[in-house]
């Protein structure tokens, strides 16, 4: 069996770009950064959830100080806000909106506001002077104040109370108190008795740098003028006035005003650069079957109390899109939506294009597609991660390690192992069986009972193919090696007179038909119509059925199992996310050999959603399901009596291919397989066979280390007089711990690997 090279230099022979606009449209499918239908409903951009999270937390003081971004008078904009935010509340579909706007008078009524004074901050340069009292300017000299601006108010009234009736006269007995103290905390400049007129103009103009006005303060200065619009401003004057009809309108409309006055005060023009202003339509999916609470809480003529204020803040359920990391265990594990976790891929490969933490990232998807089907826009993390893997591999960034074991394993499946036979007297045939390099490798048995089926039942003969899909190099981004497989597989299946496909593993039927160009069935298809074996029998208990992500999408194939289990006698148990929903084993994308932690964490999501035995129609579910310690079957084993038992190791697997072969060859074809035979023995600790189950060490690489002590006979000693060897195997130096049993005969009781060649000097 060749090696794979590894990569020989950093120089990129191909470029296979994704383009921004392209990966721009992929993420744009993914909501999860859109605002909650009632955030983008206000014009302020509160951000209701946190402010709701908080409140229902008890932590006014948080929420209120959240309120304050978008309103410096938090009472005089939750007394009088005309609350379109409660119109696009989910709840409301189902039963009662929450009541943001009386959860946001709690808040402002009982929160501890800030201290943070003018005097702790730098004050800007520019001075702005506002001429008027009303609504508007008043929150426009909030806003102003925030922004660190020196601001003065000229007004005719008396004095700051008189000046706040006449800006909020709607504010009641209880609370006006408490929004009077707020603007006296202020750090806002005040002269009062100042009536609005050109003497008084031409004083501020020589005085200040930006002059801002209320409406009827802007007619009276400038009588003859056009009417003004919602937003003016006069910029050889730079003056700014504006007039609006609701609270809301006027909150939303100082808002804009303080940007204008932002942009003239750095002698900008106030028209360019201002961002996304106002309200906007949301995008955002929400699952409501999350409510819980449908009734809000009642509320009085003065309020909520804070005990209510925090249960009805309760109520909310945050809206937001997390279906996929709900149902991912790879995105959940990573803490990133996709949107996110695609652009740092795409900068990985596309911008910095080396060795980066987003190489393990890319690799540990399962590209099995779940995200796109429970995604409510389709988001496909999935193609995603394999265009970045195909980019690394064509450009020689792409570190061989992740996928080193997978790729020499499919080379095993697809030379040393591999078979390419007609039925016995046959020389061309109908159909070809082709069970998957998985199913030979954990239940050869069962690919034996299924294929001696199958010729004694279908006319015009069934030949057998013993070997590798291509789809580990397809997952691997290896496409070259994708096409070597191919084109094998081409080369012997038109040997064998173009035959109908007849796979036994799901993703195999989804490759072969992607390239062959030929009739492709499930196993499944065709024990329905001919009937079940003899000695099929059903599990004594019930099941849940995993449907293998090389099914999705695929309803026939699924419909299909469905009806075989009905056969069989089996009765399937409901479960959660099943059919296209179904999560991935663990198996897929080759995460199992790239990220170990996440492949676990796969299969963990996998069987936490029922505590039946698993019931399977791909072999390398079966084998994590058993691995991770549930009863776990394949319906072929239910088909033919058969039972794989213990998950093997991953030596065991490659013995299983190559033993099935060779009993084939033997029984079938009359034909006597060459067969390497040792002049020694060798026996394992159960500690040294584990270690080499989870380094992926095989069987082959300790005959390797062994063979070459027996050479030159070269090891060391440790302290426990164990001796220690090692040999290079193409892009590993394998170790290997023992102690010689006897002449010929050596206990193996640890072994490692790691990449450095050890190099040897003489003298």
């Amino acid at each position: 069996m060749s090696q794979i090279q590894e990569r020989g230099s950093t120089h990129v022979y191909k470029v296979n770009k994704i383009s921004k606009e392209e990966m721009d449209a992929m993420t744009a499918r993914c909501v999860y950064e859109q605002p909650s239908f009632c955030s983008a409903a206000c014009p302020l951009k509160l951000d209701v959830r946190a402010f709701m999270q908080a409140a229902a937390g008890g932590d006014f003081k948080k929420a209120l100080q959240l309120y304050e971004k978008v309103a410096p008078f938090p009472l005089a904009l939750a007394s009088a806000c005309e609350a379109p935010c409660e119109g696009k509340c989910r709840l409301g579909e189902i039963g009662d909106a929450v009541s943001i706007r009386a959860v946001e008078s709690a808040v402002a009524r009982f929160g501890e506001g800030s201290k943070l004074g003018g005097v702790f901050r730098m004050k800007k340069r520019k001075t702005v002077a506002i001429l008027g009292a009303d609504l508007l300017t008043l929150f426009l000299a909030g806003e102003l104040e925030k922004k660190a601006y020196p601001v003065t108010v000229f007004c005719e009234q008396a004095d700051l109370e008189s000046y706040l009736r006449a800006c909020a006269p709607f504010l009641s007995d209880a609370l006006f108190p408490l929004e009077y103290k707020r603007l006296q905390e202020k750090d806002i400049q005040f002269e009062f008795d100042r009536r609005p007129d050109a003497a008084l103009y031409e004083e501020i103009k020589a005085r200040f740098d930006v002059r801002c006005a209320s409406m009827d303060a802007a007619r009276a200065l400038f009588p003859a003028a056009a009417p003004v619009q919602e937003l003016m401003f006069l910029e050889e004057e730079k003056l700014v006035c504006g007039e609006s009809a609701g609270v809301l309108d006027k909150a939303f409309g100082a808002k804009k005003a303080a940007l204008t006055v932002d942009r003239l005060a750095q002698n900008l023009d106030p028209r360019n650069m201002r961002g996304s202003e106002g309200a906007c339509e949301s995008r955002l999916y929400t699952d409501l079957s999350e409510a819980k609470s449908l009734r809000r809480v009642p509320c009085g003529e003065e309020g909520y109390t804070k005990e209510e204020a925090v249960r009805e803040a309760g109520r909310c359920i945050s809206c937001h899109c997390e279906e996929c990391l709900k149902s991912c265990a790879y995105l959940k594990h990573y803490k990133k939506h996709p949107g996110l976790l695609s652009r740092e891929i795409y900068n990985n490969t596309q911008i910095i294009m080396g060795d980066h933490p987003l190489n393990k990232a890319m690799n540990a998807c399962s590209l099995c597609g779940q995200c796109s089907v429970v995604c409510p826009n389709g988001f496909d993390m999935a193609r995603v991660c394999a265009a970045a893997r195909r980019n690394m591999v064509s450009t020689d960034k792409m570190p061989l390690a992740p996928h080193e074991f997978a790729l020499m394993d499919m080379l095993f499946s697809n030379n040393e192992a591999f078979l390419s036979r007609p039925q016995p007297g046959f020389e061309t045939c109908r159909y070809v069986f082709f069970p998957g390099c998985q199913a030979a490798a954990i239940a050869p048995a069962t690919v034996k009972a299924a294929y001696l089926d199958l010729c004694a039942r279908l006319e015009g003969g069934v030949a057998l193919i013993l070997g590798c899909c291509g789809a580990i190099a397809d997952w691997a981004g290896r496409e070259e090696m994708e096409e070597q497989v191919r084109a094998q597989l081409d080369r012997e299946l038109a040997k064998l007179g173009d035959p109908v496909v007849i796979a036994g593993c799901p993703s195999c039927a989804k490759e072969l038909r992607a390239f062959s160009g030929r009739e492709v069935r499930g196993i499944w298809d065709v024990l329905l119509e001919l009937g079940l074996p003899a000695g099929a029998r059903a599990l004594e208990r019930p099941a849940a059925l995993h449907d293998s992500c090389g099914a999705r999408g695929d309803e026939a194939t699924q419909r299909a199992i469905r009806a075989l289990a009905a056969q069989l006698g089996c009765t399937l148990t409901d479960t959660p996310y099943s059919g296209d929903r179904s999560p991935c084993c663990g198996y897929g994308g080759l995460t199992a050999y790239a990220n170990r932690e996440v492949a676990a964490e796969l299969t963990d999501k996998c069987l936490e959603r029922s505590d039946a035995p698993y019931l399977s129609y791909c072999m390398a579910c079966r084998d994590r399901f058993a691995r991770q310690g549930r009863e776990s079957r394949h319906i072929l084993e239910l088909c033919y009596g058969t039972d794989a038992g213990s998950p093997p190791d991953i030596s065991e697997k490659r013995w299983n291919r190559l033993s099935l072969k060779n009993e084939l060859l033997q029984e079938l074809w009359l034909e006597e397989p060459m067969e390497k035979k040792r002049d020694y023995q060798l026996l394992w600790t159960e500690e040294g066979r584990a270690m080499m189950d989870e380094r992926m060490i095989l069987a082959d690489d300790v005959i390797a280390v062994m063979d070459a002590f027996r050479e030159n006979g070269e090891a060391i000693e440790d302290e426990d007089g164990l001796l220690v060897a090692r040999r290079r195997v193409g892009n590993a130096t394998f170790w290997v711990k023992f102690r010689i049993e006897g002449e010929d005969a050596y206990r193996i009781c640890r072994a490692w690997s790691h990449r450095m060649n050890v190099v040897k000097r003489e003298g």
